[in-house]
């Protein structure tokens, strides 16, 4: 691959088809978009009464947040991020969260082998796709680590590792520990290191699982409405 064609598969994630048996399956975004994020609501309706165009606002924050994971990831070993695709406002602004990453690193005493970068996984159990952010060996232990660029970390967040979990372990890939790495986009929201272990994990799975049910019913239900139209 090359790096164009490694920058443009990055960036297309959102958009990836995952197929099982030739048969297209959801994502793990796609299919916990089903679940209500009051938080959202709120923000949303905060922003509206301050007249700020919420859509160009997250458009602007999801390509900081896109060059900030380019950033790391080429750190890590991952591709070389374009540096002709961004201003030089949004390249001072991904920076804070390298930063943040740099410092997070600096504490914890950790050192990341990678051993796959965006590793594209399907269950054929479950029949879901996904896309794993980070994974390697820090110490002499496997771990999945799921880099966040944004101010706090919510439960859908959590959900969303115990998906990648189960598509390491069910394509074979040991899995010693999973975290969320939240990484600021601003000098001051600095980094949060979150181990998902134990219990947490299992019910964050349980919910995937029922998100799964519900998505699932929702695609049949629409099927229905079609077809009776």
């Amino acid at each position: 691959m090359t790096k164009t064609e490694a920058v443009a598969a990055r960036r297309g994630r959102a958009h990836q088809v995952y197929k099982v048996d030739g048969k297209r399956v959801p994502g793990v975004t796609t299919i916990l978009s089903v679940l209500a994020k009051p938080a959202l609501y709120v923000w949303n309706n905060q922003m509206g009464l301050r007249g700020i165009d919420t859509s160009a606002y997250v458009d602007s924050l999801a390509r900081i947040g896109t060059l900030a994971h380019e950033m790391i990831q080429e750190y890590l070993d991952g591709p070389e991020w374009d540096r002709d695709a961004y201003s030089p406002e949004e390249i001072d602004t991904a920076e804070n969260a390298v930063i943040s990453f740099y410092e997070w690193e600096r504490q914890s005493g950790s050192q990341m082998e990678t051993k796959a970068i965006e590793l594209q996984l399907v269950s054929a159990t479950y029949r879901f796709g996904g896309t794993c952010d980070w994974y390697g060996l820090i110490g002499d232990r496997y771990w999945l680590v799921d880099i966040k660029t944004c101010k706090g970390l919510y439960p859908e967040h959590t959900y969303q590792l115990a998906a990648y979990h189960q598509l390491l372990i069910e394509n074979g890939y040991p899995v010693d520990g999973v975290r969320i790495l939240r990484v600021g986009r601003t000098e001051d929201e600095g980094f949060d290191d979150s181990v998902i272990a134990g219990d947490t994990l299992t019910k964050a799975w349980d919910v995937f699982k029922k998100a799964l049910e519900l998505y699932r019913a929702q695609q049949d239900y629409g099927k229905h409405e079609r077809q009776v139209a």
